[in-house]
């Protein structure tokens, strides 16, 4: 489920920063690591296990926001004959972790990375996650690397993955990348970025499936009052994420043909769910024609356009029922596929963030050396899927409490004030009681009123509380 990204700016004394501190401490979001965990990641960023083969040669590059430092994944493009050939190195993550020590049984207690506007808590220690395991350029790290052939087309001629010693040359953020590919500067490994994306996501219609680009939100402070501005993706932000969607399509099809994997899946969506997001569509004014289908109308918004933006968070809903599925004995799930990805696909290109992508990693390479599954991962798999949907819990969890608090500090000073709004969602069992996203600033809360409220309808209400850290936003009907 694609992440709702908010940043927030301002002193740590702030009641934003300091109400998100509550928030952590709340749901019992993992602190500090323990000294043993510090203790033994520092030992293995300086002695990892190293692979034989290397492929340092490789001009690898990341696209990534420019902040970040825990980088999973770098890519060559080159063209192959009439199509082209896509190098992908992931991160070893297993080449620093010691199965059963401690740093693993930290990992398998915190499951993923969370985060916050003000920042995040890692799956890994900075040692590992943005140091000696992170894809930084001209530092050698060992890594899964992927080489994926296509035809002139986009469709995959073959994929596999060994372990490789690699050095990126260059870490872009999106803005930059996005320029030279406009602005024609860009090598041709980059421009090729545009090329490739565009064929995938070409296939991705094709074949029935959606990306959703949900744009970021930033809150900055400035004089005791928050402003709320949003970034639209850009083209290079879905080009690269075609990249990781190539790649964990590629690793299902290894696992499926080896018979023991773990699957990423989502059944398709009701068709309650889709009249339901056809309500919100016409409550926020967003054209939905009968005869079009939920793909098609999601791929022609503008997500620059704060109604779209809001519609494309709604989307979202659709997507809630995705979980991890493990097979073993050839025997596939039912269903097997990703219904938004509309193909068979799992979670392989971010290790340093995900603990499940550590295990499909070493599954597929374990199948293209012809080897045995390691002990390790056999022993882990059946208890993967349930450790996966308690970190997915929790990361929802401190989505929808930084929400509140976001958009609680927001309007804080507005209390009272009349707001135009559209009703995007109602309890079937208490029709008094939804949700109502503004025109204007673009944000989402809860509304109580005595009578039903009217689904996909606007309505003008006015704000009854909102104080970060104590009250949440409500609503009434003005």
């Amino acid at each position: 489920m694609p992440r709702r990204p908010i940043h927030a700016t301002g002193a740590a004394e702030a009641p934003l920063r300091a109400a998100l501190r509550e928030v952590r401490k709340s749901l019992g979001v993992p602190g500090e690591f323990p000294a043993p965990v510090l203790a033994e990641a520092e030992a293995a960023a300086r002695s990892p296990r190293l692979p034989e083969t290397d492929a340092t040669g490789l001009p690898l590059f990341t696209v990534d926001p420019p902040t970040s430092a825990d980088l999973d994944q770098a890519m060559h493009l080159a063209r192959h004959g009439s199509g082209y050939r896509v190098h992908y190195a992931i991160a070893d993550v297993a080449a620093f972790v010691t199965p059963g020590g401690a740093l693993d049984a930290e990992a398998h207690r915190r499951v993923q990375t969370l985060y916050f506007p003000d920042g995040k808590v890692p799956l890994h220690p900075a040692a590992l996650s943005e140091a000696a395991a992170s894809l930084l350029p001209g530092q050698q790290v060992p890594a899964l690397l992927w080489r994926i052939d296509l035809d002139a087309e986009g469709r995959t001629l073959g994929a596999e993955v060994r372990r490789a010693l690699v050095r990126s040359r260059a870490k872009l953020d999106y803005e930059t990348a996005q320029r030279r590919i406009d602005d024609r500067t860009a090598e041709e490994p980059l421009a090729l970025l545009r090329t490739v994306g565009l064929l995938r996501e070409e296939r991705e219609r094709e074949r029935g499936g959606i990306s959703l680009q949900v744009p970021e939100q930033e809150i900055t402070e400035q004089d005791g009052a928050y402003r709320l501005s949003y970034r639209a993706p850009r083209p290079a932000d879905a080009w690269n994420a075609q990249i990781s969607l190539l790649t964990g399509m590629a690793a299902a099809e290894i696992m499926t043909a080896a018979g023991t994997g773990v699957l990423r899946t989502l059944p398709t969506a009701p068709d309650g769910a889709v009249a339901r997001l056809r309500r919100s569509a016409k409550a926020l004014r967003v054209d939905w024609p009968h005869h079009v289908s939920y793909a098609d109308v999601v791929r022609s918004l503008d997500p620059r356009e704060p109604r779209n933006a809001a519609f494309l968070q709604e989307c979202t809903a659709l997507l809630r029922g995705a979980g991890y599925t493990v097979f073993t004995g050839g025997r596939l799930p039912d269903p097997a596929v990703h219904a938004a990805v509309a193909a068979e696909y799992t979670h392989c290109t971010a290790p340093l963030r995900r603990l499940v992508d550590r295990y499909t990693g070493e599954l597929c390479v374990a199948a293209c050396a012809g080897q045995g599954v390691p002990e390790w991962v056999l022993g882990a798999l059946d208890a993967l899927p349930g450790e996966m949907a308690e970190g997915s819990r929790r990361a929802n969890a401190v989505e929808r409490e930084c929400v509140d608090v976001v958009e609680a500090a927001l309007l804080a000073d507005r209390v009272g004030e009349v707001f135009d709004a559209s009703v995007v969602d109602v309890r079937e069992r208490e029709p008094g009681v939804g949700t109502v996203h503004l025109e204007e600033p673009a944000v989402v809360g809860r509304v109580e009123s005595p009578r039903p409220l009217p689904l996909g309808e606007r309505l003008r209400v006015r704000l009854a509380r909102a104080a970060p850290g104590t009250e949440k936003v409500l609503f009434v009907p003005a």
